[in-house]
């Protein structure tokens, strides 16, 4: 058997791993994509059941519609409670609008 071969294998493998590892760090410095942070703190204020109810595929998807104005309705959410969930969202919304200043405040 000749080290040769191994060594040879051991390096072009490691070179391939390290190219592919830089051009995965570039295509995330390339196609990043900012997030609202709003949609964040409004997923934290919904329940977290991500059962589906409300017609999204989770929670994150309720509060990135609440965010964005799709959704007009709190009670959208099933599970949400009036006192817990959906008078806070109301509130962190009227007081946070988009960065162009509209206001997307959801109502019971």
């Amino acid at each position: 058997m000749n080290y040769l071969y191994i060594l040879w294998g051991f390096l072009i493998l490691s070179g391939l791993g390290a190219v592919l590892g830089v051009l995965l760090v570039l295509a995330e410095k390339l196609f990043h994509v900012e997030e609202d942070p709003r949609i964040a703190e409004v997923e934290k204020l919904l329940p977290n059941g991500n059962c589906g109810a409300c017609g999204f595929p989770g929670c994150h998807g309720m509060a990135e519609a609440l965010v964005n104005g799709s959704v007009k309705k709190c009670s959208t959410c099933k599970v949400g409670k009036k006192d817990k969930n959906f008078d806070p969202i109301i509130v962190y919304l009227a007081t946070h609008p988009d960065k162009d200043g509209t206001k997307h405040v959801p109502t019971l």
